[in-house]
């Protein structure tokens, strides 16, 4: 349960063989099938548990319909859970490695009406301790507040700076968060392109993180997701229960894919990408959810994606459940348009297929949990155990363990890295009981909003 980061072979300069990238996927398959195996044996339990209540469902309604309930309610996230635990258990050291020259960087922050916040992202940027050059371009995109001055009213951070330079590139009008970051593709100076939204808040160290990470990665890595936490935590409820999704739950997911080479999201907050790649995928799709489908299209590709669990950057999270329900849908969205686009995707003969089909078995989850399992609580309350019965909580204990194992490994993350980060007790305790059951309901809006062609706009 050690989580060191592996010396640096050679200094981080000579480039690994192929013999040790095929060890390394003989470890990771293996990897994967023990946690596979013993996944499936929990289910198989939770299967020879259930068969007293199963029946009894079925005689309440339908074999078939009883089947499918508790299919998505206790089967399947009882394997979820069970098979993320034992990846993060079993998961290997991460491996980071400093190449001989340190290349240059182009950082594209789209940004639209960011008044507000976009001079303390730039900030931030001016204290990177970072070797090579960096090349900043604000991409506004057609604001109609005061973003481009406020651009401008940071131009001294990066005035005469020997690695730093700053470029502020102004639409008439808005066109859309895909078109802008594509713009800034074509004028993208360097090979290696860094995204960040522009209320996104960068640790000193963060694209040193970014770097090694990838130098260390199979040559078949084309990006890398950063790690992203919540800098405004304390601003309400609703932020305080999001920062411990971010913390326990978007973390592990993210470590576990990127295990295995296949991180489904390089998300735009925070992501690094090969220049060359992006302009093979056709740079960023004009979706709602532009950078999951442009992850997907380099997956499609037999490119490998991953993360970087140490390279930290803190986004503001939305301060409403208002607020919060349109990101969320926006990201269920984005998840029907990638599986609408890259269907193929699902037929690939690689590890990272699984959470592929997890990500479309996460529809008929959310379905049943709003349409039977939320309804079966309110029945569980009156003492009718129909839909929410005692076998329900056979999930419960696969979850604790593993937000006790997350959190311990986020925990030390943080202290290696000097990082402070304040902890809410009632915001996990909203996180852990209330907010699924919140978000679900959430998603499956999206779902149907993407199904009969809901407006589409990026913020």
């Amino acid at each position: 349960m050690t989580e060191i980061a592996a010396p640096s072979p050679a200094g981080g300069s000579a480039p690994l063989s192929r013999k040790y990238w095929d060890q390394r996927d003989r470890k990771s398959a293996l990897r994967f099938t023990v946690s596979i195996a013993l996944a499936m044996a929990w289910v198989v339990f939770s299967i020879w548990l259930s068969l007293p209540w199963l029946s009894d469902l079925g005689d309440l309604s339908h074999p078939i319909v009883a089947l499918f309930v508790l299919a998505f309610v206790a089967y399947v996230p009882g394997f979820m859970n069970a098979f993320l635990l034992f990846s993060l258990v079993f998961r290997p050291d991460p491996l980071r490695r400093t190449p001989a020259h340190w290349p240059s960087l182009s950082i594209l922050i789209a940004a639209y009406n960011e008044e507000a916040l976009i001079g303390e992202t730039l900030r931030s940027l001016s204290e990177l301790e970072y070797p090579g050059k960096l090349q900043i371009m604000v991409l506004d995109d057609g604001s109609t507040d005061g973003t481009a001055d406020a651009v401008r009213a940071q131009e001294a951070l990066f005035a005469g700076h020997p690695r730093m330079e700053l470029q502020l590139v102004s639409e008439r009008k808005n066109r859309g968060k895909a078109r802008v970051l594509n713009h800034g593709l074509k004028l993208a100076s360097h090979d290696l392109i860094v995204t960040i939204d522009a209320d996104t808040l960068l640790e000193k160290g963060c694209l040193v993180s970014l770097v090694e990470h990838l130098h260390a990665s199979p040559p078949e890595t084309k990006a890398i997701a950063g790690s992203v936490l919540v800098a405004n935590h304390d601003e309400s409820w609703v932020t305080r229960a999001q920062q411990w999704d971010y913390f326990h739950g978007i973390a592990a997911v993210k470590r576990m894919q990127g295990m295995y080479n296949g991180t489904l999201v390089a998300q735009g907050a925070f992501s690094i990408y090969r220049k060359d790649a992006l302009i093979e995928a056709g740079g960023w799709p004009d979706t709602v959810g532009e950078d999951i489908v442009l992850t997907w299209s380099l997956l499609r590709k037999g490119y490998k994606t991953g993360h970087a669990e140490d390279a930290v950057a803190w986004t503001h999270a939305p301060e409403t459940f208002k607020g919060l329900a349109k990101q969320r849908k926006r990201w269920a969205r984005g998840m029907i348009e990638a599986l609408a686009i890259h269907k193929p995707l699902l037929k690939m003969r690689k590890l990272r297929t699984m959470f592929i089909w997890w990500n479309l078995l996460f529809v008929s989850i959310d379905l049943t949990f709003t349409f039977a399992f939320i309804p079966g609580l309110i029945l569980a309350l009156l003492g009718i155990f129909w839909l929410a019965g005692p076998i329900t909580l056979l999930v419960l204990p696969l979850a604790a363990l593993w937000n006790i194992v997350i959190y311990r490994i986020q925990t030390r993350m943080l202290k290696r890295n000097d990082i402070e980060m304040e902890k809410s007790l009632p915001g996990f305790l909203l996180y852990a009981f209330i907010y699924p059951l919140l978000m679900q309901p959430v998603s499956v809006w999206g779902y149907f909003a993407e199904l009969f062609g809901g407006r589409k706009q990026w913020n």
